[in-house]
């Protein structure tokens, strides 16, 4: 029997929101066994002089926990 744990992190980039989401995961696998999931809850920024200069991805992650 498996047990599923979600925790909720937000990964920051000043290139794309894809970079965001990908920072976002690859930070948490530092720190996080065994990923299995993850699910993009929504996206924001920061607009400087009309343009977007940080993105942000607020994201879910799913992993297994051993026992």
């Amino acid at each position: 029997m498996s047990i599923v744990k979600v925790i909720e992190v937000i990964g920051e980039s000043e290139k794309d929101w894809n970079d965001a989401i990908n920072t976002a995961l690859t930070q948490a696998a530092k720190t996080v066994e065994n990923i299995v999931g993850i699910d993009i809850i929504g996206m924001s920024g920061t607009v400087k002089n009309n343009k977007v200069v940080e993105y942000k991805a607020n994201v879910k992650i799913a992993f297994v926990v051993e026992r």
